[in-house]
């Protein structure tokens, strides 16, 4: 399958606004090689510019997405009221699939935390899992 040049375009600028916004100031070197950040972090990072601060779809770069991207907080109430953590964590490793997801637009992060982690299985899982956690927690009551 091919992949989209707007699916490029989309990673390109999450990845560019993230290095953006980390704090020069930082001393990556004092953290363990095993450090994998928060949920909420990864979430400023990785996927506000898409889906927003709030989790509602309308970060910066979502007018310049073909799909509106999903209200993240309605996650639970469009899956009978339960958050739905399996699913979520095959599209954050493998992508969105048209019939479940709606678009290809969303990058697929598994490959991206992979490299990052320099293809440490566990760090992946476990970034997926903060993720998924703190995605879990922006749910509409």
């Amino acid at each position: 399958m091919a992949v989209r040049p707007s699916i490029l375009i989309c990673a390109l600028l999450v990845v560019i606004c993230a290095a953006a916004r980390q704090d020069p100031m930082e001393d990556k070197t004092q953290l363990p090689s095993s450090y994998v950040p928060s949920g909420k972090a990864m979430y400023k990072q990785y996927c506000s510019a898409c889906h927003g601060a709030n989790g509602k779809g309308g970060g910066p770069a979502a007018s310049s997405l073909n799909t509106r991207p999903a209200d993240l907080t309605t996650l639970a109430k469009r899956h009978d009221g339960k958050f739905p953590r399996d699913y979520l964590t095959g599209v954050l490793r493998f992508g969105p699939s048209f019939s479940s997801h709606g678009s290809s637009e969303m990058p697929v992060w598994g490959p991206i935390f992979q490299y990052v982690d320099n293809y440490d299985e566990n760090a992946v899982r476990q970034r997926i899992k903060n993720l998924c956690d703190y995605l879990e927690s922006m749910q509409e009551k």
